[in-house]
C-alpha cells in the first residue's frame, strides 16, 4: 500500500471511529471529527511530540481540543496512537462512568491535557500552557542544555473564536509573542444552530494578525501536504501561529455534510451508512480499524519512547552540570513543594488598628516568593490595589519587548523568566491562563482582581474546581467596606456564589494571621482550587495570647475564646466582620451574657472535619447562634438553624465612605449585641 492510500485509510479510520461512537451513544457531535480528521492526522503523525506509554512526560507537546464537543476526534487519536484508552472505552462514549465523557475531562481520560467544552476556554488554557513552557525554559535552560523545549497545539472551532475569552487570551498571547503556541482553526462556517453567515462574518485572520500572530490561510482542509507545510512554517516563527483550515463539517455524509445537522446530533443509521459508501468504507463492522492503519498509528509508541529516553539523557546531563537547578526543576515537575516552604511566614502582632488583609497577604506573598520559586501569577491590571505582586521577581514579558518607558513594572528580570504576569484588563483570560499554568505542572499559579469581578472569571473558576486544579484566586475589596466606589464594586452575593461551586475552597480570613494560614491552605491544596477573599479596609489584628491561635483557620472554623464556660449564645463571623463579634462579646458580657466566638473563614473545610470536631465548635445543644457576614444570608441557615439568626445583607450596598456604609447597613458591634440580646429573649 502506498503512502497516499495509507494516509487516506488512516484519516477515514478517525472519521468513522468518531461517527460510530456517536451513533452508538445516540448522542454527540460527529461533524467536527469527520471534517477536521485530516488536520489532526497530520499533526499527530508528523509533528506532535508525545509518548503514549508515558502520558505525563514533562517535555511532551501539549494538544488541547478547545472545540471539546468534537471529543471523539481526540478519543480516536488517543486509542489509535497507543494511549491507555481501549476500543471498549470508545464504545462506552458518553455512558455512565466511562472514560470517554461527552467533553474531554482532565484527570478522567489518559492523554487529555485540559477539561474543555465551554467554548473559548481551551484555547485560553493553551495560552497559559505556552506561558508555562516559556517561563520554565527561560528559568532553567542553559547553553547546550535545552531541557524544556515543547510546543502547545490547539484545535479550535468557529464557536471558540466567537467567545470573548478567546479574544482576550489571544490578544495577550500576541503581546507576549508566545511563538510555541500553534492553533489549527477548523473553519467550517457552521455552528450548532446554523451557518456562521448569520452571526460571524469578520476577517478572523486579519484580527489575529492585528494581535501580532503569524497567520496562514489554507485553501483545502483535506490537502495533507499543505497542512504539513503550514505546520512546518508555524514551528519556525517567533510569533504565535494561527492556521485557518477550511473544512467540511460531516465530511462524506451525502445529505448532512456542510449542514448544521451534522454538528450536534448523530448522523443516523442511514446517513452513516451512506457516508461509508461515499468514502469506500465497509458498512460493517462498526469501530473498524484496518491492521495496517493500527500499525501505522502505533509507531507513535516507539517514537515517543525514544523521544523520552533522549530527554532523560539530556536531563541527567543537565543535573550533572547544574545540580542545584536540576534538583529544583525535577522537584517542581514532580509537583513537590520545597522543604520548609512555610517556615518563617510573617506572624503579626496584636494591633487594634490592624491592617487590611490584602496588605497582610502582600507580606506573606513576599516571603513565599523567596521559598517557593514555582509561585507565579499576577492581577488584571490591579497590582496597586490587590498588592499581589512578587517584588523583585521580574516581569514576564517578551524578551525583545522594550522596557524603556514602561510604567508599572514590578522590577527584577525582564523577560520570560519573570514571575509577575501582567494580564491587563482581561479577567476572563487571566482565569483560563492561570488554569493553563496549573494544567502544565510545575507551578503554584494565582490570579487576582476585585472579588466583585470574579463574575467575569466564573467559567474558569468553575473549571478549576471540576478539573481539581491547584489554582489560587486572590480576590480583594471583598465587601461593602470598599466604600465610595459603590454597589457596582461591592460584592454581596459573591460569597454564596463561590461557596456553591463544589470542590472550591472559599476562605475569608478575619485578620492578618488568619490570612497567613489561608495562604498555607491554598498552597498545600495542589489538587484543589482556593479563593482568598481579602479586605480593602483595615481590620484589627487579634491578640493571639488572649484568643486562640489562627492555625484553627486550617480546619475551616474554630473557637476564638475556648475558656468561656457554659456560653449562652454562639456568635459566628467571617472576614472583616470577625472584629465585630469580638467587640460585641464585651458588650454582652456587661449584660451578663456569655458568648462563644467562632471564626469561620471556610465553610467547606469545616464541613469536612469529623463530626466530633464540628460538634465541639458548634455544640448541638447550643441552638442560639448569630451569624454575622456582610453578604447575602443564603447558606447560613445550615449553621445556625433552627433557633439562630443571621445579620447579613440581602440587598446591594451604597456609595459612601466604607465605615459609613457598614454603619448604615447595621454592621456595628452595638447592632450585633442588640441582635444577640433579641435572639436570647
Amino acid at each position: 500500500m502506498g503512502q497516499h492510500e495509507l494516509d487516506t485509510l488512516a484519516v477515514n479510520t478517525i472519521r468513522f471511529l468518531a461517527a460510530d461512537a456517536v451513533q452508538r451513544a445516540n448522542s454527540g457531535h460527529p461533524g467536527l471529527p469527520m471534517g477536521a480528521a485530516p488536520a489532526a492526522y497530520v499533526l499527530w503523525t508528523r509533528h506532535l511530540k508525545y509518548a503514549p506509554t508515558s502520558p505525563r512526560w514533562a517535555d511532551r507537546d501539549r494538544f488541547v481540543l478547545s472545540a471539546g464537543h468534537g471529543s471523539m476526534l481526540l478519543y480516536a487519536l488517543l486509542h489509535l496512537t497507543g494511549y491507555d484508552l481501549s476500543l471498549d472505552d470508545l464504545r462506552q462514549f458518553r455512558q455512565w462512568e466511562s472514560r470517554t465523557p461527552g467533553h474531554p475531562e482532565y484527570g478522567i481520560t489518559t492523554g487529555v491535557e485540559a477539561t474543555t467544552g465551554p467554548l473559548g476556554q481551551g484555547i485560553s488554557n493553551a495560552v497559559g500552557l505556552a506561558i508555562a513552557e516559556a517561563h520554565l525554559a527561560a528559568r532553567y535552560n542553559r547553553p547546550g542544555h535545552d531541557v524544556i523545549d515543547h510546543r502547545t497545539y490547539v484545535l479550535v472551532s468557529d464557536g471558540d473564536l466567537m467567545e470573548g475569552v478567546a479574544s482576550e487570551a489571544c490578544s495577550l498571547a500576541g503581546h507576549l509573542r508566545l511563538g510555541k503556541l500553534i492553533v489549527l482553526y477548523d473553519q467550517n462556517h457552521i455552528s450548532l444552530s446554523g451557518s456562521t453567515s448569520l452571526c460571524f462574518t469578520e476577517d478572523v485572520g486579519a484580527r489575529f494578525a492585528a494581535y501580532g500572530w503569524h497567520v496562514q490561510q489554507l485553501s483545502d482542509g483535506t490537502d495533507l501536504a499543505s497542512i504539513d507545510a503550514a505546520l512546518v512554517s508555524a514551528r519556525r516563527t517567533a510569533q504565535p501561529s494561527l492556521i485557518l483550515v477550511p473544512t467540511r463539517i460531516g465530511f462524506g455524509a451525502p445529505h448532512k455534510q456542510n449542514t448544521f445537522e451534522a454538528h450536534g446530533s448523530p448522523l443516523g443509521t442511514e446517513e452513516l451508512a451512506a457516508a461509508k459508501r461515499a468514502l469506500g468504507w465497509p458498512a460493517e463492522p462498526a469501530f473498524l480499524i484496518p491492521p495496517e492503519v493500527e500499525a501505522h498509528f502505533r509507531a507513535a509508541v516507539t517514537r515517543g519512547q525514544q523521544a523520552e529516553r533522549d530527554w532523560d539523557a539530556r536531563l541527567r546531563a543537565y543535573c550533572d552540570a547544574f545540580p542545584d537547578l536540576g534538583r529544583e526543576l525535577t522537584r517542581r515537575l514532580c509537583g513537590e513543594l520545597p522543604e520548609g516552604w512555610d517556615t518563617d511566614l510573617p506572624a503579626f502582632v496584636a494591633d487594634p488598628k490592624g491592617l487590611a488583609t490584602r496588605k497582610a497577604s502582600e507580606s506573606v506573598l513576599q516571603r513565599l516568593a523567596e521559598r517557593v520559586p514555582e509561585l507565579v501569577g499576577g492581577s488584571a491590571d490591579l497590582n496597586p490595589s490587590t498588592f499581589t505582586w512578587l517584588k523583585t521577581q521580574g516581569d514576564f514579558e517578551a524578551p525583545q519587548a522594550s522596557r524603556d518607558g514602561a510604567q508599572g513594572e514590578v522590577g527584577g528580570p525582564w523577560g520570560y523568566s519573570g514571575r509577575n504576569l501582567h494580564f491587563g484588563v482581561r479577567e476572563h483570560a487571566m482565569g483560563s491562563a492561570v488554569n493553563g499554568l496549573a494544567l502544565h505542572g510545575g507551578f503554584v499559579p494565582y490570579g487576582s482582581t476585585f472579588l466583585v469581578f470574579s463574575d467575569y472569571m466564573r467559567p474558569a473558576v468553575r473549571l478549576s474546581a471540576l478539573a481539581r486544579l491547584g489554582s489560587i484566586w486572590a480576590y480583594t475589596h471583598d465587601s461593602i467596606g470598599v466604600g465610595e466606589d459603590g454597589p457596582t464594586h461591592q460584592p454581596v452575593e459573591h460569597y454564596a456564589a463561590l461557596r456553591a461551586i463544589p470542590e472550591l475552597l472559599f476562605i475569608r480570613p478575619g485578620d492578618a494571621n488568619e490570612t497567613a494560614w489561608a495562604w498555607r491552605v491554598a498552597i498545600e491544596n495542589r489538587h484543589r482550587p482556593t479563593v482568598l477573599a481579602l479586605t480593602r479596609q483595615t481590620v484589627p489584628t487579634l491578640d493571639r495570647g488572649r484568643y486562640a491561635g489562627a492555625e484553627g483557620a486550617r480546619r475551616g472554623a474554630y473557637v476564638l475564646n475556648p475558656k468561656v464556660e457554659r456560653p449562652d449564645i454562639v456568635l459566628l463571623a467571617t472576614g472583616s466582620e470577625l472584629h465585630l463579634i469580638v467587640a460585641a462579646e464585651a458588650l454582652l458580657e456587661k449584660k451578663g451574657v456569655r458568648a462563644r466566638l467562632v471564626s469561620m473563614p471556610c465553610w467547606q473545610l469545616f464541613d469536612e472535619q469529623p463530626a466530633a470536631y464540628r460538634d465541639e465548635v458548634l455544640p448541638p445543644d447550643l441552638g442560639r447562634r448569630l451569624a454575622v457576614e456582610a453578604g447575602v444570608s443564603l447558606g447560613w441557615h445550615r449553621w445556625i438553624a433552627p433557633r439562630g439568626d443571621v445579620l447579613a445583607l440581602d440587598r446591594f450596598g451604597a456609595s459612601a465612605p466604607g465605615e459609613r456604609v457598614m454603619t448604615e447597613l447595621g454592621f456595628t458591634a452595638e447592632h450585633v449585641a442588640e441582635r444577640a440580646m433579641r435572639l436570647l429573649s
